[in-house]
């Protein structure tokens, strides 16, 4: 596999370390973005400790500048981003009729429009290059919607949206763009969650079990491939068989 540089939004989270690890495994130069400087110098270090050595850069994706920024400065670190991983996540969980304006619009703003905030600036150079790999990572419920998150469902069902239109529009230009939506993963934040409940979610899986944040990655990885450039426009269940649409 040819080195590239990928950049992965929200990184530092569960999945996002996996699909990192993953990425650098695979010998692409790799950044991730953060908002808390501490926390993210200590993942970093982290990470250094288990040999996997990830660019980190500030900025908030949810804001169309900070998001520029973080792209020029990986770009200026590493070289030209040729894989964008649009990962970055947040849940304001409540039944819409209790839901305010705040929580809405955070949700999809950190979701949905990060996702143009971050790909308008690389949309560019990839096209011109005539390669590109851009992978959103949605979830289950954006699929099949889910009580109390009528804001993430949304935000979550928008970016296959985003995916399939900006499939078609670069596709002549050697630039796939593919979505995987994974179900319930063993992250740190599902596994705070009460045994019970958790065994719950595990009986609806017909594999019996959470995800495992390394098998959202691998998914990731594929779509990176070169071999897979005639994929794009897809949508990657990934969920353990708790949903299956077409």
């Amino acid at each position: 596999m040819t080195a590239r540089v990928a950049l992965v939004s929200g990184g530092t989270g569960g999945i996002g370390t996996a699909i990192v690890k993953r990425l650098t495994s695979l010998g692409h130069k790799v950044a991730t973005n953060y908002r808390d400087e501490a926390k993210a110098n200590a993942w970093a270090a982290h990470m250094k400790a288990q040999g996997v050595n990830v660019a980190i850069v500030p900025g908030d994706v949810g804001d169309v500048s900070a998001a520029e920024s973080i792209v020029k400065a990986v770009e200026h670190k590493l070289g030209p981003i040729d894989i964008l991983v649009n990962n970055a996540g947040i849940t304001r969980d409540t039944t819409f009729h209790k839901m305010s304006a705040l929580q809405w619009q955070e949700v999809i703003n950190t979701n949905l429009n990060s996702c143009f905030n971050m790909t308008r600036p690389v949309i560019d150079g990839m096209r011109n290059r005539k390669w590109g790999r851009i992978i959103q990572i949605s979830s289950i419920n954006g699929q099949k919607g889910q009580y109390g998150q009528a804001n993430y469902a949304a935000s979550k069902a928008g970016m296959h949206g985003f995916t399939i239109s900006l499939a078609q529009e670069n596709a002549k230009f050697g630039i796939t763009v593919n979505t995987v939506s994974p179900g319930y993963v063993a992250t740190e934040m599902v596994m705070a969650v009460p045994e019970d409940v958790r065994a719950k979610i595990a009986a609806q899986i017909p594999i019996g079990r959470l995800g495992d944040p390394d098998e959202v990655a691998y998914a990731v990885a594929f779509f990176t491939n070169d071999e897979a450039r005639w994929i794009t426009g897809a949508n990657l269940a990934i969920n353990g068989g708790q949903y299956m649409g077409w």
